[in-house]
């Protein structure tokens, strides 16, 4: 079985989201039998990958003054998670993380990448928007440094397979992340309790055919808002 995930590094709900599904799987009788596939999805695709500013700006340009305490609120989620969360992080492009995260993939480590993205963002307020902060975590990671170099040096690499993801969850009616699609049968969307992905994974697994998605949890998008698409066949 194999369930994809669309999201964003600089998602709030994609970083609570993904841990509430990876919290579902722990749990899932058939966990060794699912491949999980990260999929891109740019917040901002238009953003300058020169302009880098702190969230909470970023947040009040947005939202006006209670920008920044909306994001004090989704602190206080994460830690219900269990997760470690700093509101002084920054917000730039997300698009050389997306193409080492397909350079990721294509070598089994698209997993492992990810979550050291994910803290480095969220739990320690690190930037991810330079190519030698993207360098030291692909190595990490376990990625060979100099073919990372390449990627990131290489405005081209792995563009159409970010543009592909994209393109793909437009297709499938995301307008908002994240975006969960269990066996192309079954979508949830948003930061869903770890419940709802039991019960998807339980259903999927079972191969009943769904007549309805699950309601709409908190997602990251541009309009803030995000319908979940009705399943396809």
């Amino acid at each position: 079985m194999r369930v994809e995930i669309w999201g964003d590094i600089i998602c709030p709900w994609c970083y609570i989201g993904t841990a509430r599904f990876e919290k579902a799987l722990a749990g899932f009788a058939h966990r060794d039998q699912v491949e999980v596939v990260h999929r891109s999805f740019e917040l901002d695709p238009t953003r300058d990958q020169a302009h880098i500013e702190p969230v909470h700006q970023m947040l009040a340009d947005k939202f006006g003054p209670q920008g920044p305490g909306m994001d004090q609120q989704v602190a206080k989620t994460a830690a219900g998670e269990g997760l470690a969360y700093r509101t002084d992080r920054q917000v730039g492009s997300t698009l050389d993380a997306h193409r080492l995260l397909h350079l990721a993939k294509a070598h089994g480590r698209q997993h492992q990448l990810l979550k050291l993205l994910f803290e480095a963002n969220f739990a320690q307020a690190r930037t991810i928007f330079t190519s030698d902060a993207l360098l030291d975590l692909a190595t990490r990671a376990g990625l060979d440094a100099d073919e990372a170099r390449r990627v990131l040096h290489d405005p081209d690499a792995y563009l159409d397979a970010v543009r592909a993801d994209e393109k793909e969850a437009a297709r499938l009616g995301a307008t908002g992340v994240p975006f969960f699609v269990i066996d192309r049968r079954y979508a949830l969307s948003g930061g869903q309790p770890a419940e709802a992905f039991t019960q998807a994974l339980n259903t999927a697994w079972t191969e009943r055919p769904p007549t309805e998605t699950a309601p709409a949890g908190a997602v990251c998008g541009p309009d803030g808002t995000c319908a979940v698409p009705p399943a396809r066949p």
